[in-house]
């Protein structure tokens, strides 16, 4: 009798990307997922796709994509420190990352005086004209 190979271990998209801490509830993961926002191995997934180690995503957020290879799974949620261990970052990703943080940081900055709403020091001067 053969013994047949150990399988490699697996664990669902949507749950191993809750335990890294990208999404905060696995229901936004899910979400994520099905819009596209997420891609295993240059392929659109979905949730109950099965990851593995060496594998390759692709994860669009509000704070931009990064381009991550999964090095270890766990269905645990853990601290952020231990999750950060679950995978590796691309050289490009951690360098466009940058790049666009940078570029967020030199277009914004403290709003100019006089512009968008009245401050509550304003609104009270604004209050005491009217008045009289």
């Amino acid at each position: 009798m053969q013994k047949s190979p150990p399988e490699s271990p697996k664990i669902r998209l949507d749950k191993w990307l809750w335990a890294a801490r990208f999404f905060k509830t696995r229901s936004l993961a899910n979400d994520a997922i099905s819009s596209g926002k997420v891609r295993l191995n240059q392929r659109t997934a979905k949730p109950a796709k099965e990851i593995q180690v060496g594998d390759e995503l692709s994860v669009r957020t509000d704070f931009g994509e990064r381009t991550i290879i999964v090095r270890i799974l766990s269905k645990q949620r853990r601290s952020a420190s231990e999750a950060a261990l679950l995978y590796e970052e691309t050289p490009e990703s951690i360098q466009k990352r940058e790049q666009e943080a940078e570029l967020r940081r030199a277009q914004g900055g403290p709003r100019s005086p006089g512009s968008g709403r009245p401050t509550k020091r304003d609104r009270r001067a604004i209050h005491q004209f009217v008045s009289g």
